[in-house]
């Protein structure tokens, strides 16, 4: 398909009043065809005021209707075929069968929103009918639900071009909710972008939605991305990338006359806590599966494991051998770009210049291509010193990890104390093991947003019952997940209807209960019917 470069404003095109950008493939390190035209100030104004104007009708849709939007999104994702994967590989390097498998998630993820759209009861319904005889005091007649919140700003993730991207899980949640939105396209793949931003363009028209329903802009993070959050219109911002980034925006939003929330992703360790008797049992199988969670993608995940913790011994003595042996074994790969491969060798030569950090393992082949390709490669070092430079807690992002021995269980718990926030925290061990680690688990649930037993974090299961989320800096807000179906509460807000009589309520708080819901109704659980 042939790429114009330009933005999308609704149903309009725009060439923007910023400079011109280009995608570099990491696969040849060569410039992709076609400039992109980044936007300016009055193509960020015209997206939001587009949005706003498309909220005044979309937040009243029925939810059928925005069912059949999502579901005609995903239609039209699975419509451009080879297309998309070959320019995504292009952008990204990653490999067909790793975007294939990200093109089903990112369909499946807005067939899933569609049926939480469909079935209605994310309103999360609460009616308390009014008691006028109550003494001393009536009680006035209440009604709660949850409602969109306005325009939301989605910013596109370099690691993930089509699950955290333009129709992403941030998107398919504000849009199933109601929400307009306007996503700020990731200047790493910007061709990709645009034939998922064309995608959902086609879907709004076919369902006769406003066209403000949905927009994309070029252009600098620093410029356009700013110039985003901090317009008035905006109300709310969904982020996956950097700390530095996130926290960026964060405080931009904060510091506006009105702040807005915004749930940045950020940054994370992943810190996995092995124990002495699943090592004595077995070694390899642990590391064999901690090695491929490693290296899953180059380490380009957001939950891949950057800090190893052992206690001291023979058991872990071979473990750590075991380890060392595979990834030595994996041969260094392509990442998504120059910028995150620089930033990879930076933050490895910084590890390996703190004192009492020692080498353990590096991939046996040299990079081929040294400003694109990252080599696995793992170092140890001792609690006491892991605790004694702080440094050593920094996310390292690419296929590295830290192994950390200490001396007894009661230090590992000391050291999960002193972790900032993750989204995941694994623990590794027999049943009596884990009997014995109860301490180290009631800590790590004050640490980490996925606790984890006997497994690894990468692979992120798109379901309901999934938390990606976790305390600072993992997020900006611990409360939220980005993955499954309570990611659409993000973006929405309760709304109390008091005395209201029942012609001017949303049919969603009706006596009647149109839309078969399941309510609480004083206080009780109640599916389908009246109150």
């Amino acid at each position: 398909m042939e790429l114009h470069g330009q933005n999308f404003i609704g149903s309009q095109l725009s060439r923007g009043t910023g400079a011109t950008l280009r995608a570099t493939s990491p696969l040849t390190q060569q410039p992709l065809e076609p400039a992109f035209f980044s936007a300016g100030d009055a193509e960020v104004a015209a997206a939001l005021e587009a949005a706003e104007s498309a909220f005044a009708m979309y937040r009243g849709t029925p939810g059928e209707q925005r069912a059949a939007f999502l579901e005609k999104i995903a239609d039209e994702i699975v419509a451009i075929g080879d297309d998309l994967i070959a320019r995504a590989r292009e952008e990204t390097g990653l490999p067909e069968a790793r975007l294939t498998g990200e093109r089903a998630r990112t369909v499946n993820q807005l067939r899933m929103f569609a049926g939480v759209a469909r079935e209605g009861s994310w309103v999360d319904a609460r009616i308390d009918p009014a008691l006028p005889d109550r003494k001393p005091a009536p009680r006035p007649d209440l009604r709660r639900m949850l409602v969109p919140i306005g325009p939301v700003v989605v910013f596109g993730s370099s690691n993930f071009p089509l699950a955290f991207s333009v129709a992403g899980g941030d998107t398919a949640s504000a849009l199933a909710t109601g929400n307009p939105v306007v996503v700020k396209a990731h200047s790493g793949h910007p061709g990709t972008s645009e034939l998922v931003a064309a995608a959902v363009r086609r879907a709004v028209a076919a369902s006769s939605l406003p066209a403000g329903v949905f927009s994309m802009l070029h252009g600098p993070g620093k410029i356009i991305g700013m110039a985003l959050v901090r317009h008035p219109l905006t109300r709310a911002v969904g982020f996956t990338g950097s700390r530095a980034a996130g926290r960026a925006l964060f405080d931009a939003a904060a510091a506006r006359p009105d702040p807005i929330p915004v749930f940045a992703e950020m940054s994370s360790l992943n810190p996995v806590f092995i124990l002495p008797g699943i090592l004595r049992e077995n070694a390899r199988a642990v590391a064999e599966g901690l090695c491929g969670s490693i290296t899953l993608g180059v380490g380009q995940f957001c939950t891949k494991p950057g800090l190893v913790f052992g206690l001291q011994g023979p058991a872990f003595d071979e473990f750590q051998r075991q380890l060392a042996l595979r990834l030595e074994a994996v041969a260094p790969a392509t990442m998504l770009h120059a910028g995150i491969c620089e930033s990879y060798h930076a933050g490895l030569a910084r590890a390996r210049a703190v004192d009492g950090v020692a080498p353990l393992a590096r991939s046996g082949r040299e990079p081929e291509a040294a400003r694109t390709e990252g080599e696995p490669v793992l170092l140890r070092t001792d609690a006491a010193n892991f605790r004694a430079h702080p440094e050593l807690a920094a996310e390292v992002f690419g296929p590295f990890a830290l192994l950390i021995a200490a001396g007894a269980l009661a230090e590992l718990e000391q050291i999960a104390d002193g972790l900032e926030g993750q989204l995941t925290a694994a623990i590794h061990g027999t049943p009596e093991d884990l009997r014995d680690a109860r301490p180290l688990v009631r800590r790590l649930e004050r640490r980490a947003g996925r606790l984890i037993v006997n497994g690894f974090p990468t692979g992120v299961e798109v379901c309901p019952a999934m938390n990606h989320g976790g305390p600072y800096p993992a997020t900006t807000d611990v409360r939220f997940t980005s993955v499954g179906t309570a990611a659409l509460l993000r973006f929405v807000r309760p709304l109390c209807y008091q005395d209201f009589p029942g012609a001017l309520l949303p049919d969603a708080l009706k006596d009647e209960n149109p839309l078969k819901l399941r309510r609480l109704v004083n206080g009780t659980p109640w599916a389908g019917g009246g109150p």
